[in-house]
């Protein structure tokens, strides 16, 4: 069989880096006890890798404090502690339809359970939200912002320090889901007026699945909503409220750290602006390929600019699950169909009713033969319809 083109980096980036697997497999040979619990030699050097990465990531988002670098499962496991442990009764929030359900479903579960009032910021046709919309929002209640960095499904980069400018102005807490735009385009808590930022490793940050995190600026609290083990302090009766113990939870997937810490330095050493632009090269090859071929419909796609390489699209006459089926089979070319986890975005764009589109992802290890092999197998897809 020939090799697999991969083009699914939206949900997850793969390959990793050597690097990655080969400091994950030593890691976890000769590190891979509880970190930080005891005092033995092993315990200390493990711990030593969880906090060093914590001081990476800190540095990485241009915080402060790498305490207030918590680690999680993924972006959905810290996104709920943000916004479960933010919001109460009678709170309002504002955010877009451009979430994924992440967002959308934590947010909803507090509007239908929790007396919590939402509003939705809508973008625009090309798939941007208007930074001047989100003070027209603000009542005197509003607790939290949040708003998805890049778009899982279309690909567009949201003004987050605009938007940022005004939470900031009105004492908002302004929280981004970073979760396809970490490792691709800078994300910086200082220069975008962020005060949470929430990723996941799996993605452009490279690292393995089942590690994330949030990064918390000083001055910011976080109720915990869980309770636990954290290894320090066990007589304490309640769990404990500094960071990052008040938002970690019993034994760490450390070795999903160490692995996250290699993707990270990948990324560092490679670059994010080559990776970056590497990506959007692939991403208008694909545009162009097919934005004039018979029976092929893109979406969002017309202007590159601020966008990361997430290329979406239908063929007339097919179901996006059938397109992906035989893109699988026949060209043994890998993505994603359907609503992509996303649905207001999708009705925005059209793609709701006719269970949504086929989705590619581009990530740093595709090649232009790739996308070659992708554009013609797409239209060869297309003619199909048409004899």
């Amino acid at each position: 069989m020939d090799k697999m083109i991969y083009l699914d980096n939206g949900a997850t980036s793969f390959p990793k880096p050597e690097a990655v697997y080969k400091y994950m497999d030593h890691f976890y040979r000769n590190y891979g006890v509880n970190p930080g619990r005891s005092g033995y030699d092993l315990c200390i050097e493990s711990g030593e890798v969880v906090e060093n990465t914590r001081k990476q990531l800190t540095k990485f988002f241009n915080g402060t404090d790498p305490d207030r670098l918590c680690f999680s499962y993924n972006s959905t496991d810290s996104l709920n502690l943000v916004i479960n442990g933010i919001l109460e009764k009678g709170d309002h929030a504002v955010t877009t339809n451009v979430e994924h359900n992440s967002v959308l479903r934590p947010l909803y579960h507090q509007s239908k359970y929790n007396g919590v009032e939402v509003d939705y910021i809508s973008a625009d046709s090309k798939g941007f939200v208007n930074p001047d919309d989100f003070p027209k929002k603000f009542k005197k209640n509003t607790k939290l912002v949040i708003v998805n960095h890049a778009s899982n499904v279309i690909g567009t980069i949201q003004p987050i320090k605009e938007i940022g400018k005004y939470c900031r102005e009105k004492g908002i807490l302004f929280a981004v889901d970073a979760s396809q735009s970490s490792g691709k385009i800078p994300v910086d808590m200082e220069e975008q007026n962020i005060d949470i930022v929430v990723f996941t490793g799996h993605k452009s940050l490279l690292g393995p699945t089942g590690i994330g995190g949030l990064y918390v600026r000083e001055g910011v609290e976080i109720r915990h909503t869980r309770a636990g083990g954290t290894g320090v302090r066990s007589a304490v009766k309640t769990h404990l409220f500094e960071y990052p113990f008040r938002l970690e939870y019993g034994t760490l997937n450390s070795v999903g750290v160490a692995g996250l810490y290699k993707g990270v330095e990948w990324v560092e050493e490679k670059g994010i602006h080559n990776i970056h632009e590497h990506e959007m090269k692939l991403t208008t090859m694909l545009r162009d390929g097919l934005k004039d071929t018979e029976g092929v419909t893109l979406y969002c796609q017309d202007d590159l600019t601020d966008h990361i390489g997430i290329f979406l699209f239908n063929v007339a006459g097919f179901e996006s699950l059938n397109v992906g089926t035989l893109l699988d089979v026949d060209y043994n070319i890998a993505c994603r169909t359907g609503l992509h986890c996303a649905p207001l975005i999708h009705v925005h764009i059209g793609t709701a009713d006719i269970h949504g589109a086929v989705r590619l992802g581009v990530g740093p290890f595709n090649t232009e033969a790739d996308v070659k092999t992708t554009i013609d197998a797409v239209k060869e897809i297309a003619l199909m319809k048409q004899k």
